[in-house]
Parts: structure tokens; sequence; C-alpha cells
């Protein structure tokens, strides 16, 4: 296994410059972006041996900061959504930047990790090889309270399986809901929607959303008869534009939050399994996070175009976010996203691939 190799980007709008860090295991290439802590091309081989970038990204840089925002990037401090930006921790509401439709924080507020330069160095060990990246937030970031110093390495092992490793500490009781937001297309990037993709999800639950996609008082629902049961593998187009008032919500698509029955543990369980049956591809996603946030990317528009030169036009990709669930700190009856001075957060996520 060959040590990770860094080298010049390109320089953004602003004048920061970004580097690209490339590394590989298993017959699996990964390259990582400093801005965003990103993933910005992953090659897989299919079941002839032939290799695919299975993430979506942007030929242009500058969109990474707009109309391709999170496209693979370590999101953070809080993935997904806080209700009205309300954060409620250590006795204190804070008020968060609030970046979706001007009322709710979504992924950290308006400037979050996404769009820092984050410090990296490379990571050789007997067992993997990868990128270790560091970012420090001040106190009042975005308006979340205390300081935090976050680490997260990313780094493929000789059987092709991709890990990611978070861990971060604060100053003040804050909380903390750390993932990665890549846009996975197992056909290969550009190469046309994912509704022939299988997906299995190992939850027998799901948080039912309002209109602005925050989780609806009260217990989870059953996906039990509804086009929410992924417990036996199911084309993820089987149910898109279907009527069921949920997927209304989300144009006829998945924005959605499932249980996994596991919860939160100290190994990476299994989450969810995703396989292409053209290519033979499959990606099992393995995670000690409690909830799978699945995006099947209703919203893109042809307006961003991916290294393969193609547009991506909507469904082009399917994200797999594994985090807590969405407006944990004001659902008590969620598991706590709070972390408190002295203690360490600790989540890893593992993709591994494989082809039939």
């Amino acid at each position: 296994m060959l040590e990770a190799i860094r080298e010049p980007w390109t320089r953004l709008p602003d004048g920061r410059q970004v580097d690209q860090w490339t590394f590989s295991g298993g017959g699996v290439s990964a390259q990582m972006l400093t801005l965003g802590a990103t993933l910005s091309a992953l090659q897989v081989p299919d079941r002839r041996g032939r290799p695919a970038n299975v993430v979506l990204s942007a030929a242009d840089p500058a969109q990474l900061l707009a109309q391709a925002r999170y496209f693979g990037a370590t999101v953070g401090r809080y993935a997904n959504r806080i209700a009205g930006g309300r954060l409620p921790v250590g006795g204190t509401e804070h008020r968060l930047s609030r970046n979706e439709n001007g009322r709710h924080t979504l992924h950290g507020g308006a400037e979050g990790f996404d769009t820092r330069l984050w410090e990296s160095r490379a990571v050789r060990e007997a067992h993997r090889t990868g990128v270790e990246f560091r970012l420090h937030s001040a106190h009042d970031d975005q308006g979340f309270p205390g300081e935090l110093d976050v680490t997260v390495t990313y780094a493929l092992d000789p059987g092709g399986a991709l890990a990611i490793i978070y861990q971060a500490v604060a100053t003040a009781p804050t909380v903390i809901n750390l993932t990665n937001h890549a846009y996975f297309n197992l056909a290969g990037e550009g190469s046309g929607d994912v509704l022939d993709h299988l997906l299995r999800i190992e939850a027998d639950h799901y948080s039912p959303v309002d209109q602005d996609l925050i989780p609806l008082p009260g217990p989870p629902a059953r996906v039990a008869g509804t086009p929410f049961d992924f417990t036996a593998p199911r084309p993820l187009g089987r149910s898109i534009g279907s009527d069921d008032p949920q997927l209304q919500l989300t144009a006829g698509s998945y924005d959605h939050n499932w249980l996994l029955r596991e919860g939160t543990t100290r190994i990476p369980r299994p989450a969810a399994t995703l396989w292409h049956p053209a290519s033979g591809r499959r990606l099992k996603c393995l995670t000690t996070e409690p909830g799978l946030q699945v995006y099947t990317g209703t919203h893109f528009d042809g307006s961003v175009r991916g290294p393969s030169g193609r547009p991506y036009l909507p469904f082009a990709g399917v994200a797999l976010e594994t985090q807590h669930f969405p407006d944990s700190p004001n659902r008590p009856d969620f598991p706590s996203t709070v972390l408190q001075p002295g203690r360490t957060y600790r989540s890893t996520t593992v993709y591994r691939f494989s082809a039939d």
C-alpha cells in the first residue's frame, strides 16, 4: 500500500489554495480535497475489473461552494437540520445561523465545515493508508457554543474498504453530529440516474417529517407496508413519484431518516447495502451511528457537470448519510448529541465495496 500523495489542485475565487490527496488500497483509489475534507473521487472496479468513479463531484471547483455544495464533504458542526436555529444546551438557548429558507439550520449553518480549509497529513499504517484532517472551530462559530477540535481520518484497507473515523473534543457543552455527504452512483458518475439501484436498510422505522423536513412530534413510523420499507432489497425508483404523503413533501423522492435497529454502537454494524446489478458493484455501509439519512438527489437540475463532463440531472446520485437524528437537540426523546468538556466524541463509518 502506497502512501497518500498531496498536490496543489486549484484556487478558489476568494484566493484560497485547495490541495488534493490521492491514496489507494485493495483495488480502490480515492481522491480528497482539503476544502471541506471532501471525498471528490472514488474509483471502484466492476465485476470485470473495470474501474469507475462512483461519487459525484463538480468539474468547476467554484461550484463546490455553490450549486455543488456538500458534494462529498465532511459536514458539521451539526449535520442535517436544527429547527428554527434554536439550540438549547448548557442551560442556555443559543441562536444558530439559519441557512435553510431563513428558518432552520442545515449542515452546520451558512459557513459550515464543508466551506473550511482543513489541515491534513498522510496516514500510513500496516492495515490502512489515507489522510487525517484537522479543524478548529471557535466558540460561537455559526452560533454553536464552545471551542471544538475535530479530527477526521479517511483510510482504505487492503480489502478496498473506506473507513471514516471521526473524533472531537470541546471546551464547553455543545452538540456535534458529523457525516460525509457523498452522493453515490455505482454505475459511475455522470452515467445517468440511480433509480435502478437496489437498496436495503437495516431499519424497521423511519422519521416522518413536516413540510420543512423537520421530524414530526411523536414516535417514529413503521416502514412495513410503505414505500419506506427497504428491509429487503428494493429498487430506489419503485416508489419515486408515488402519492405517498411523505414522498410528496420531498418532490416524490426520499430525504428521510431511518432508525437503525442496532442504535448507537461501539463498533460499526451493518446499516445499508446499495447494489447496481448491471455492473455488479455493491456498497455495504457500516456505522456506529443510530440513523441513516437517505437522499435521492431530486434537486439536481443539470447546472452541475461532473468530471465526466455530463450534467447531473434528478436522481444522479444517492446520499447515505450516517448520523444522529435530525433536530435531536430539540427532541429529548432522540439519542443525545451533546458533547461535554472532558469527553471525546467518536464515530466510525465504513463503506465496503465488492463486485458480484
